[in-house]
């Protein structure tokens, strides 16, 4: 990032921008990087300000409410047999579901 003596801060300047949109492998135009330069400056203002009115004694969150798991318990039960579970097949054979071939035989 380019320094400006002026600033608060560290500014991102056309060639900053250049870069980044190199590494992101972005197609941008010389007015593009004006523009560019200009809205990531603001928003790395706007992070900044975020930082300072974040306290110590404020502890970092990823959620507003706090999450529980809300899957049941994972417990073994009985499941159906093989008959039972062919039994509403349309076709079966040698113990498994009978289907229709999709692909050609393999030589």
């Amino acid at each position: 990032m380019s320094a400006d003596p002026g600033a608060a801060g560290p500014t991102l300047g056309r060639d900053d921008v250049a870069h980044l949109a190199r590494l992101a492998r972005l197609a941008v135009t010389e007015d593009e990087l004006d523009l560019f330069a200009g809205q990531l400056d603001t928003i790395i203002e706007w992070v900044a300000k975020v930082g300072e009115i974040a306290a110590v004694d404020v502890p970092p969150t990823s959620h507003a409410v706090p999450l529980e798991n809300v899957f049941r318990p994972d417990e073994l039960r009985p499941g159906l047999t093989q008959e039972q579970a062919l039994a509403g097949a349309p076709a079966s054979q040698d113990g498994r579901f009978r289907v229709p071939r999709i692909l050609g035989e393999e030589q």
